[in-house]
């Protein structure tokens, strides 16, 4: 499957029935040392070490103790969550399977479903004070359309923030290069104290991916103001 090469990197022979595209992937995969130390540590995914870093610049966790985790799969940041604040209570939604977590109530299900946000208001038993977004919808080749089909699940999660969330609440979202959408800019800054993006070490040089972290909810009365 794999050789070494002089320069200590794992190529990736061709295989049959694997496209190039697969081909490449899996080399960066056994390149990468974040998934080293992620297999190293014990965490699900090299996902965990982007909350981690952005934990270290933000200080997003230390007061978390009601969070919800959209997007979960496979659950690294809800590993994150439970080591940094094990007392926290974490509440995740996706539409792959994960396997259990303790202290993590999880649904597989559509965070679009209708009945999405009762259920994990429900299981989380308070407001939460931390909303985590890492959710990306399935790329289709066109970028123009696969940046427009994440934003609306960066929006969607934007209004999960602001209709739920705890006054001095946190909201954290993945966005793409270009960051976040003018309009939906304006309304976090309306509903937040502070907005800022960020770029986490751990996210590959070559992607465009970033995170727009919203600080210190105003409050519910602002959701008036949105203009989303």
């Amino acid at each position: 499957m794999t050789r070494g090469t002089g320069g200590g990197k794992v190529r990736v022979k061709t295989a049959k029935n694997r496209s190039a595209q697969s081909t490449r992937w899996l080399q960066r995969q056994l390149n990468d040392p974040y998934v080293k130390q992620a297999k190293a540590e014990g965490w699900r995914s090299r996902a965990a070490f982007k909350l981690i870093e952005l934990d270290e610049k933000f200080g997003l966790l230390k007061k978390a103790r009601h969070v919800v985790d959209l997007g979960i799969a496979p659950g690294g940041w809800s590993q994150v969550v439970r080591k940094v604040v094990p007392q926290a209570k974490v509440v995740g939604i996706d539409l792959l399977p994960v396997d259990p977590i303790e202290g993590v109530t999880i649904f597989q299900m559509d965070f679009m479903d209708e009945t999405a946000d009762a259920k994990l208001r429900e299981a989380l038993g308070d407001a939460p004070d931390l909303v985590l977004s890492d959710m990306a919808a399935n790329t289709v080749g066109h970028a123009q359309t696969d940046h427009l089909r994440t934003m609306g699940l960066v929006e969607a999660a934007a209004w999960f923030a602001i209709e739920h969330l705890q006054p001095g609440g946190t909201f954290v979202a993945k966005v793409f290069a270009g960051g976040t959408d003018r309009d939906l800019l304006i309304t976090l800054k309306q509903n937040f104290t502070t907005v800022k993006h960020a770029k986490p070490p751990a996210s590959r040089k070559g992607s465009s991916e970033w995170y727009v972290v919203a600080q210190g909810f105003k409050g519910r009365e602002k959701s008036a103001e949105m203009t989303v």
